[in-house]
């Protein structure tokens, strides 16, 4: 049996060193190549046989969300391990709503990851926390994507920030307002986007005025 085929995705060169030392003395897998962020992992897919991306979540030029669908969208074979800081709910349920199998934290050890790769080539799903498997297998399961416009959950702090979003707030702003980072804003944001099926900001606001979710302003 050939083995198998790792493409490592991190910003941090020290990261995948470390990665790439643990799989070194594992019996049947290969990092094959490495790559800086999604875009770089996109390119390395092009020319290098992978049967499974090792993919951080936090990157810059394209993150791992993004990569993961374009890569789950042209290589639907490949599979992705998603790569994760911290339990962060938000950023791993859209890992897994853009075709990750699964995650894994970065404090990881050698068996683990090992357990994760073979797992998820032996075609199942790997949750690192066992907090929160249960909300990775529903979604799985649903594939993480509302049935209807009414079936679009909207959290408190979302609805807050979609207001904002509406009166035209930045992200900078609408941290400052609710004293929290300007990251977590664009989490938020990009979690609205994602439930709710919107394209970009404009088509956000056209949602939320078409579902009355937040009313028109008046004239």
């Amino acid at each position: 049996m050939a083995n198998v085929k790792v493409l490592l995705v991190d910003d941090h060169k020290i990261v995948r060193d470390g990665i790439k030392l643990m799989l070194e003395t594992q019996v049947g897998i290969d990092v094959v190549a490495e790559a800086n962020n999604g875009a770089e992992a996109i390119e390395q897919l092009k020319d290098t046989l992978i049967d499974i991306v090792i993919m951080d979540i936090n990157m810059p030029e394209m993150d791992g969300i993004t990569a993961t669908k374009e890569i789950k969208n042209t290589y639907p074979d490949v599979k992705v391990l998603a790569l994760t800081m911290s339990n962060d709910d938000l950023h791993i349920r859209q890992m897994i709503q853009a075709g990750a199998s699964g995650y894994i934290m970065k404090s990881a050890g050698r068996n683990e990851l090992k357990d994760a790769i073979n797992s998820i080539m032996n075609g199942k799903h790997y949750f690192s926390d066992e907090a929160t498997y249960s909300i990775m297998m529903d979604l799985v399961k649903g594939k993480g994507k509302p049935t209807s416009p009414d079936s679009v959950h909207i959290t408190d702090r979302e609805l807050e920030i979609l207001e904002l979003i509406v009166q035209e707030f930045t992200n900078h702003e609408i941290a400052e307002k609710l004293f929290i980072s300007s990251r977590t804003v664009d989490a938020h944001r990009r979690n609205l986007l994602q439930k709710t099926g919107a394209r970009n900001t404009a088509g956000l606001v056209k949602y939320a005025f078409q579902h009355n979710i937040i009313a028109p302003p008046q004239n």
